[in-house]
């Protein structure tokens, strides 16, 4: 990425509209399902989760940002949307389309953050001892259960004598606020937001999963082609965090991680580990395009 905006590429139209026309096939695949469920009024409570926890809608994600530094050429439809504004930009002064320095100066706070979280997870070491027990502790001594269409695979009684046979050691944030009163206390740190920069670790499947949060957050400003990556990271980690919870989910075609037994564990570890070689290299990458973002003079008048 250039570190002045003013260093334009431009893409024709021809060769954005392909790239986009790729981009939605690419959605399409990964969230049609979801989107013919909900229109035939139904739920999953899996898949759900990636769209009503964190928000970002399928029309959000279906549309193609070439990220900051890279214009449009024509791309009318851009107009009015958030975070891009128009040029004039070649020898025949043609309209372009393009991400906003203005917008990236009023996101600079949010691009820090990220950053600076990204960078702290990367640097400790992968601790692969959890074994998925945050979804448990999450009804653990509770008739509150948060997916009432499913059953508790070993029923109430099970599910609490599995808790207070292992240890937590939850080390997320927005996992461990969903603990019940009752699992607060057996966790091995009271987590806080406050602290969440200095206890994320990368092996943690839900600081993994919010690399797609982290993503959108930061749209238009960094490429679909990461968010994309980032979204289909998140979920291989849903998945395996809801084979490995206390729900029964035969029904929905998940086979168990079965992780109150010694191969159960070992299975999920083998598939944590996977997961955080995978999603090292999306934070890897995702943190130079924040520090590519944070090295842009967006002082520097329009062109």
């Amino acid at each position: 990425m250039s570190e002045r905006w003013s260093d334009l590429t431009v893409l024709p139209e021809d060769r954005w509209r392909a790239q986009a026309a790729e981009h939605l096939t690419r959605v399409d695949q990964l969230v049609g399902p979801y989107v013919a469920r909900r229109a035939a009024g139904s739920s999953h409570p899996v898949i759900d989760f990636l769209f009503t926890y964190y928000g970002h809608k399928p029309a959000q994600l279906r549309r193609w940002h070439p990220g900051f530094g890279i214009g449009m050429a024509g791309a009318r439809e851009y107009d009015g949307a958030r975070g891009y504004h128009r040029i004039s930009a070649g020898a025949d002064s043609a309209v372009v389309r393009t991400a906003d320095p203005a917008y990236l100066a009023r996101r600079r706070d949010t691009v820090e953050f990220v950053a600076n979280l990204l960078r702290a997870t990367a640097s400790r070491p992968a601790q692969l001892s959890c074994f998925g027990l945050h979804e448990w502790a999450m009804v653990y001594r509770t008739d509150d259960v948060r997916h009432q269409q499913v059953p508790l695979r070993l029923g109430r009684a099970g599910t609490d004598a599995v808790v207070e046979s292992m240890s937590l050691r939850c080390t997320h944030f927005d996992a461990f606020r969903f603990f019940t009163p009752d699992a607060v206390g057996r966790n091995a740190e009271q987590l806080t937001r406050a602290g969440q920069a200095a206890r994320e670790q990368p092996g943690c499947l839900h600081a993994n999963m919010d690399l797609y949060k982290w993503s959108f957050k930061l749209v238009p400003l960094i490429p679909s082609a990461l968010l994309l990556d980032c979204f289909e990271l998140a979920c291989a980690a849903r998945e395996l965090d809801m084979r490995a919870s206390p729900y029964d989910l035969s029904g929905y075609g998940y086979e168990p991680v079965p992780i109150e037994t010694p191969s159960g564990r070992a299975e999920y570890v083998r598939g944590q580990s996977a997961l955080a070689e995978r999603s090292a290299e999306l934070r890897r990458i995702l943190l130079d395009a924040c520090d590519g973002l944070l090295a842009v003079d967006v002082a520097e008048p329009t062109a």
